[in-house]
């Protein structure tokens, strides 16, 4: 048993690199990617183009970057962008859209981090002297705020639609949109069909140490270059971070389905308690729990469990995050909810 433990359940992003994949990146081509030149970060933009079916794709250091490089291609100063308020780039991207593009967003209240066309095109502002004009629509799936739930696709192309027609640009999210696709039997192709611009990660669910992406139309990148430079992200021999991508890509996606069945059996072993209560429907790796007692603290709760080797993320004074991840495997989720358990007491 001692082996199982730390058990971190505080995110899919605190995975380590396999032995074959960090073989993959000490063997790696390299080359110079500001100039173009790196053979194998050119050859995971043209996968990760495939995968998504875009015209093109461009390597970025984050998802922040990402999401934040899509923005300000799409926007001009004082614009609006009309989102979920529980989406990660308003929450946890530091105000960056005021300050790298100058942006306004708009906090849509969604259900579980998911908004409707029918919201959107209510929300949707014209402009004029004194009103900002909405000119992006930005969806997260799967919504990490929202517990990891995934967009029905339907949904998703009435949204794009919604937006085409006034005349608006769609950007998505799509940090663990190879979650969404395991959940939704869609490929990502699909996904990505409903959205102009795109960001996806590899060092959230796939095992990447780092790296993000994002892709879309082939003037997109070109417009996306100058911004990953502007924003700090060109860098050099990058061709050893784009193999561990590679290899994430052609072997840790499908394994994906294994993440959201211990989720599942996770949230199982707290459906009966009378001290917790699961806040949103566990489609796929997380899990967003509220403490039902007053007198228990999040905080606390995790400073215990901690002790006793399981790591989790307080989200709030009573509520806490739990995410299953690649290096947690089937045996660990038993002892990690008896963990979680013993240690809810005021």
């Amino acid at each position: 048993m001692a082996e199982l433990f730390p058990i971190d359940l505080r995110s899919d992003t605190v995975t380590r690199p396999t032995p074959a994949m960090r073989k993959a990146m000490a063997e790696a081509e390299v080359g110079d990617d500001v100039y173009g030149e790196d053979p194998t970060a050119n050859r995971l933009h043209e996968r990760v183009a495939e995968i998504l079916g875009k015209e093109a794709a461009l390597f970025v250091p984050s998802g922040t970057m990402g999401n934040q490089v899509c923005l300000a291609a799409l926007t001009r100063p004082a614009d609006e962008v009309l989102l979920d308020e529980q989406a990660h780039i308003l929450n946890y991207e530091g105000g960056a859209p005021s300050l790298l593009s100058g942006v306004q967003l708009r906090p849509i209240r969604g259900t579980h981090g998911r908004i409707t066309a029918e919201q959107v095109s209510a929300a949707i502002h014209r402009g004029g002297p004194n009103i900002a004009p909405s000119t992006v629509v930005s969806v997260e799936n799967t919504c990490n705020r929202g517990g990891g739930t995934v967009y029905d696709v339907a949904e998703l192309r009435k949204i794009r639609d919604i937006a085409h027609e006034n005349g608006m640009k769609v950007h998505m999210d799509g940090a663990r949109i190879w979650n969404a696709a395991v959940v939704s039997g869609c490929s990502e192709a699909e996904i990505a069909a409903c959205a102009d611009t795109i960001s996806v990660c590899f060092s959230k669910g796939l095992g990447a140490p780092v790296g993000s992406a994002v892709a879309g139309s082939k003037e997109f990148i070109g417009c996306a270059l100058r911004y990953r430079r502007l924003f700090g992200g060109g860098m050099r021999q990058v061709g050893i971070l784009a193999a561990a991508a590679i290899h994430a890509l052609d072997h840790h996606r499908t394994r994906l389905a294994e993440d959201h069945a211990n989720a599942a059996r996770l949230a199982e072993y707290f459906r009966e308690s009378t001290q917790i209560a699961i806040e949103a429907p566990v489609q796929s790796n997380i899990l967003m729990i509220g403490l039902v007692d007053p007198k228990l603290d999040a905080v606390e709760l995790s400073r215990r469990c901690a002790k006793d080797g399981v790591l989790f993320h307080p989200v709030g004074g009573r509520h806490f995050r739990l995410v299953t991840n690649l290096d947690v495997s089937n045996e660990a989720i038993k002892p990690a909810a008896d963990i979680i358990r013993r240690n809810l007491k005021p």
